[in-house]
């Protein structure tokens, strides 16, 4: 197996799975990020949490995909903290939008576990998570 370059931790995030990974992530940053924007210019006073939630997800998964794709040691840092984040907030979110759902009149990337989004909101940070945690170390 090769050994990682000096400087960075274990094999490029960017690699294999890693590039479908981060293309997934881009994607989602253009989706979040193009929805809360309409959201918030057209209808902010209509459901103001939940165009702000869907903000603050399309900025974690721009951070996200820069992350992921920068890799090394830093990029990686940022890459688990993005998905962590993630991570607890599409079951934060998705929780509280079941069980009550005046508090989302609209709604959220992650509203109902990112049902919206055909559940991607909810794999893409396990799958990120385990990308991380996989591709942490060159095995000897």
């Amino acid at each position: 197996m090769a050994v990682s370059p000096p400087g960075t931790s274990g094999r490029a995030t960017g690699q294999g799975p890693g590039r479908l990974l981060i293309a997934v992530y881009l994607l989602f940053a253009i989706a979040a990020t193009s929805r809360a924007g309409l959201q918030i210019v057209t209808r902010f006073d209509e459901a103001p949490l939940a165009y702000l939630l869907s903000a603050l997800a399309a900025v974690i998964y721009i951070v996200a995909t820069v992350g992921l794709a920068r890799g090394g040691r830093s990029g990686r840092r940022i890459a688990l903290v993005c998905c962590t984040i993630e991570l607890v907030g599409v079951l934060g979110v998705g929780a509280l939008s079941l069980v009550d759902p005046a508090l989302f009149p609209d709604d959220t990337v992650w509203s109902g576990f990112g049902s919206g989004y055909g559940y991607v909101p909810l794999v893409l940070p396990v799958l990120g998570l385990v990308w991380l945690y996989r591709s942490r170390h060159e095995r000897a």
